[in-house]
C-alpha cells in the first residue's frame, strides 16, 4: 500500500472515532497497591441519618463500613487516613442521568419514525419509540469517561437510564468504580422512564403531538395491564386457556413493574405538574408505582403533590437566558418569574413534605450541580435538607437506602472527603471512596494568567478531514478563573469536555475517545479573539486545523473559512 494511502486511512480512522464520541475502556481502579481496610481518624462526620460527628473515625473493611463514631478501635492492617480538618459525607447521587452508558447518536425522524435501538422489536409488538427492554444494567460500560468526570466531583452513585424514544429502557443504580461493567450494578430496574417525545410533526409518522403520545401510553399501559392478567389466568390453567400472545413491550414492562421499578412522569411547569397528578390516576397498571421528573415549578403546586404522597426527581439545571439569544426578543414575565422561582421549589416540597432528590439535568460538570443545590438553598431550602436530596432521599425514592446513602455501619463505603463545607464554592474534594476503593483528586491543569474575555457559548467548529468538511458544536462555559466545561456533538452524538481553559487568549479543552479499544485524548486548542475560534485537533500525533464561529456569525464563517455545510 502507498504510504500516503496509509496515511489517509489512519487519518480517517483517527478521526472517525473522534466525530463518532463513543468512550473507550479506562480501568477504573483505585490507585495501585492499596489494602481493603481503610480508616479515617479525627473528622467531622455528616451521616446524613443523624447529626454530624467532631472528631469521629469511619472504618473500612472490604468495601463495607463497619465502624464510625467516636473512640473506634482501628484494626491493625487498615490504612490511616488523617481527617483533622476534613469533613467526610456520603458519596453524592445523580438520581437521573445517563453517565456509565454509552453516549447514542440523537434520533432521527428522517424517512418516518426511527427506533433509538438498532435492535428493534418486529412483528404484533412493533411500536415506534418504544425499547423498554433496554437496560442499563446491560449498557453499563466503563468506558464512559463521564464516570471519572463525576467521580471527581464528589458523585459516586448514578440513577442512570437510557435515552431516545417513549419508552427508552429501564433504569438501574450504578456505583461509579469497578474492574468491570458489571462491578457498577448495584441494583436493577429501579425505573421505567416516559418521555412525552413525539415523531417530528407533519409527516413524521404516529405521535406526532403530545395527544397522540398520551394516547400511546395510555394504550401501552392498557396492553400491558392485559397482559399481565392474560399471562396469570394462562398460567394457572394452560390446558384450558389460549396461550397469549408474546409482546416484547409488554413483557418487559410487566417484568419491571413486578420488580417495583417505579415510572417516571415528565413534569416540569404547573401544567405538566397537574396533568403527571392526573395521569398517576389514569395509568392504572398492577404493581405500578410513580415518581415526576422535572419539578422546577413545583413552588406553585408542591401542597397538590403532597396530596398524592408523589416523589420528585428536581433538574438542577435551572431555567435561564440563552447563550447568544436575540437581545430583542423579550422574554415574558411569567419566563422571567420562571428563572427567579425555580430554585425555590425545593423548598416548596419540603415545607409541603414531599421526599425529593436532586438530579443533573443538562448539566455537564458536577461542581455545577454543586452550584445548582446551593441556588436552592440560598433560596430558602435548609443546606442538610439539600445534602439529603443529594443522597439519603434519594436512595430511599429507588430503593436502595439500606446499602448507600448514608454514613452507617454495614452500608456500601460510599465517601466524600472535602477540606470545608461541600456547598461553599471554595471547598476542595480531597479523595473519594467508591466500593471502599480510594481516589484522590488531582486538581486540573489552571490557566497560568488570566483569561481575555469570555469564551462562553455555543460554537460551531468548522474541519475537513480525509472524507471531507465536517461540523461539530462546542458548548462551553467559562469560570470566572478561566476553566472550562461543556459538551462537544456532532451528529453522531455528544461527549462532556474532561478539562479545559482560557488563558490570555489562548484556550486548551479535551475529550476522550476510544481508537481501536484504548482510550484517547482528543485535545483542542488555539487562540479566541472575542468572536472567532482558530487553532488545531491533536489526537495519537495526528493534527487537524479547524476553525469556530458562534451561529450567528455561520454565513460570515462560511465565507471565510470555506464552511463545511
Amino acid at each position: 500500500m502507498r504510504p500516503n494511502l496509509i496515511l489517509r486511512c489512519v487519518s480517517t480512522v483517527c478521526f472517525t472515532a473522534l466525530l463518532g464520541l463513543f468512550y473507550a475502556v479506562p480501568r477504573l481502579l483505585a490507585q495501585g497497591g492499596e489494602p481493603q481496610y481503610f480508616a479515617i481518624r479525627g473528622a467531622r462526620v455528616v451521616p446524613v441519618s443523624g447529626p454530624p460527628m467532631e472528631n469521629a473515625t469511619i472504618v473500612v473493611s472490604r468495601g463495607l463500613i463497619t465502624a464510625v463514631g467516636k473512640d473506634i478501635a482501628i484494626p491493625a492492617e487498615a490504612w490511616l487516613v488523617d481527617g483533622k480538618g476534613l469533613t467526610v459525607y456520603p458519596g453524592l447521587i445523580d438520581s437521573f442521568t445517563d453517565v456509565g452508558l454509552p453516549v447514542a447518536p440523537p434520533p432521527s425522524c428522517e424517512g418516518g419514525p426511527r427506533r433509538p435501538s438498532s435492535d428493534a422489536a418486529r412483528g404484533p409488538e412493533d411500536r415506534p419509540y418504544c425499547t423498554p427492554w433496554r437496560t442499563a444494567a446491560d449498557e453499563a460500560t466503563l468506558s464512559d469517561k463521564r464516570i471519572e468526570t463525576w467521580r471527581n466531583g464528589g458523585f459516586t452513585t448514578v440513577v442512570s437510564s437510557p435515552k431516545g424514544g417513549i419508552f427508552p429502557g429501564q433504569a438501574a443504580v450504578l456505583d461509579l468504580a469497578g474492574e468491570r461493567a458489571g462491578d457498577l450494578v448495584v441494583k436493577s430496574p429501579v425505573a421505567i422512564p416516559v418521555t412525552f417525545q413525539t415523531s417530528g410533526g407533519f409527516g413524521g409518522g404516529f405521535p406526532s403531538s403530545i395527544m397522540g403520545t398520551l394516547a400511546y401510553i395510555h394504550q401501552v399501559w392498557l396492553d400491558t395491564e392485559w397482559s399481565i392478567k392474560a399471562q396469570a389466568t394462562y398460567e394457572k390453567n394452560p390446558r384450558s386457556v389460549a396461550r397469549p400472545r408474546y409482546d416484547r413491550t409488554e413483557a418487559a414492562l410487566a417484568e419491571a413493574l413486578e420488580d417495583h421499578a417505579q415510572v417516571l412522569i415528565p413534569a416540569n411547569n404547573s401544567i405538566q405538574l397537574r396533568r403527571a397528578l392526573e395521569l398517576v390516576d389514569r395509568w392504572k397498571v398492577k404493581d405500578a408505582t410513580y415518581a415526576i421528573y422535572g419539578g422546577q415549578m413545583a413552588y406553585e403546586v408542591a401542597p397538590e403533590i403532597a396530596t398524592k404522597k408523589l416523589p420528585v426527581l428536581v433538574n438542577l439545571k435551572w431555567p435561564e437566558a440563552e447563550k447568544d439569544a436575540d437581545p430583542e426578543d423579550k422574554p415574558s414575565l411569567r419566563t422571567l418569574r420562571f428563572r427567579d422561582r425555580a430554585p425555590s421549589s425545593p423548598g416548596a416540597l419540603a415545607k409541603a413534605g414531599v421526599k425529593f432528590a436532586f438530579y443533573s439535568g443538562g448539566i455537564t460538570s458536577p461542581k455545577d450541580t454543586l452550584k445548582g443545590a446551593k441556588k436552592s438553598i440560598d433560596a430558602g431550602l435548609a443546606p442538610d435538607a439539600a445534602l439529603r436530596a443529594l443522597t439519603l432521599s434519594a436512595a430511599e425514592i429507588f430503593g436502595v437506602a439500606g446499602r448507600v446513602g448514608s454514613i452507617e455501619n454495614g452500608k456500601i463505603a460510599n465517601l466524600v472527603v472535602t477540606d470545608g463545607d461541600l456547598f461553599e464554592e471554595k471547598t476542595k474534594i480531597k479523595m473519594v471512596f467508591v466500593d471502599g476503593r480510594r481516589f484522590e483528586i488531582r486538581e486540573p491543569e489552571k490557566p497560568k494568567e488570566p483569561p481575555k474575555g469570555d469564551i462562553t457559548g455555543k460554537w460551531k467548529l468548522s474541519f475537513t478531514t480525509p472524507d471531507g468538511p465536517e461540523e461539530s458544536t462546542a458548548d462551553l462555559t467559562m469560570d470566572k478563573d478561566g476553566s472550562i466545561s461543556g459538551t462537544l456533538t456532532s451528529k453522531r452524538g455528544t461527549a462532556s469536555i474532561i478539562s479545559g481553559y482560557l488563558s490570555v487568549d489562548k484556550f486548551n479543552f479535551t475529550i476522550n475517545i476510544p481508537i481501536e479499544g484504548s482510550p484517547a485524548d482528543v485535545v483542542f486548542s488555539g487562540t479566541f479573539d472575542g468572536t472567532s475560534l482558530k487553532g488545531t485537533i491533536r489526537v495519537q500525533g495526528i493534527s487537524l486545523d479547524f476553525n469556530g464561529v458562534k451561529p450567528t456569525n455561520t454565513t460570515t464563517a462560511a465565507t471565510t473559512f470555506g464552511g463545511a455545510q
